[in-house]
């Protein structure tokens, strides 16, 4: 058993190590500063014109967007499992619910999230979030669609991290605040969530790879156009309810399976997904390492 466990370790490592290797390799023969600052061009072969700054864009706003919604919900979800969710039959049924439904969340396919995302932003109520035809027609597709689908595939590791964080928090710091006199809302906030700061980072951090790492989301939510396409005459609104890419996309168009015609553009921004996500990798081992701030108590 000890050898078959160090096989499966080092042999995962292994991996790890061949995949940022090759992508590396591949990576920096095509990649050049032009390349990242310059706009797609449109045409059928992407080989040697135009660059991936919009895919670059649209993974940035498409990632803040799902994060910005993703963790309000899901860290006020977890604090009210770990901190409201027990001690009566109404509570402990609701919790029983809410975990539930985020489970159901995190088993339901991304495509399915991608339809089901396509059908409300078609709607009156949400047409004005949406990119329009000229003629009027709804297309429910844009930034804000894409992004609040994107937030439900972030939402569960985000709200497990969460909620295992807190509920492994020892009990005397918080009878420790309260005999300081501090309420259950000021234990929240002043002690228990700096206790789990490393594991909202890390929910973070699987939520953000989660999001920029998905494509069938911004296929049917986000138009799959090379160019940023705005909507309205509202600087920042415009660029909400717009179409664009992302580098997954981009990559997808560009690689052999794709049109674009272009694999060494494809390895290109795959490169830079991989150096993205290794980035957020090290912020979060760094916030982990960090020291804790429950002594503002």
């Amino acid at each position: 058993m000890l050898l078959c466990a160090w096989t499966a370790g080092i042999g995962l490592c292994v991996l790890a190590a061949a995949i940022v290797i090759y992508m590396g390799y591949r990576g920096v023969q095509y990649l050049r500063p032009g390349l990242l600052l310059e706009r797609p061009a449109i045409s059928t072969s992407q080989s040697q014109t135009g660059g991936i700054l919009d895919p670059l864009i649209g993974t940035l706003l498409l990632t803040v967007i799902g994060i910005a919604l993703a963790v309000p919900l899901a860290v006020s979800s977890a604090i009210w499992i770990a901190e409201y969710g027990h001690g009566g039959r109404v509570r402990q049924t609701l919790a029983r619910v809410v975990e539930s439904s985020i489970e159901i969340v995190a088993g339901t396919p991304d495509i399915v999230l991608a339809l089901f995302g396509l059908a409300v932003f078609q709607l009156s109520l949400f047409a004005p979030l949406s990119f329009r035809s000229e003629g009027g027609g709804v297309y429910g597709r844009s930034f804000i669609a894409a992004g609040a689908m994107m937030s439900l595939i972030a939402l569960p590791p985000l709200f497990t991290a969460t909620r295992d964080g807190l509920q492994a928090v020892p009990v005397h710091m918080r009878e420790a605040a309260f005999a300081l006199g501090k309420t259950r809302i000021a234990t929240i906030r002043r002690v228990l969530l700096p206790s789990v700061r490393s594991n909202i980072a890390t929910g973070v951090t699987l939520g953000v790879s989660r999001i920029i790492g998905d494509t069938a989301i911004v296929l049917l939510l986000l138009g799959e156009t090379l160019h940023i396409e705005t909507q309205g005459p509202a600087p920042v609104l415009s660029l909400l309810r717009g179409t664009g890419s992302t580098l997954t996309s981009y990559v997808y168009d560009n690689s052999p399976a794709g049109e674009g015609a272009a694999p060494q553009k494809a390895y290109a921004a795959a490169f830079v997904l991989l150096l993205f996500v290794l980035g957020l990798n090290l912020l979060v081992d760094r916030i982990g390492r960090s020291k804790s701030l429950t002594s503002v108590i």
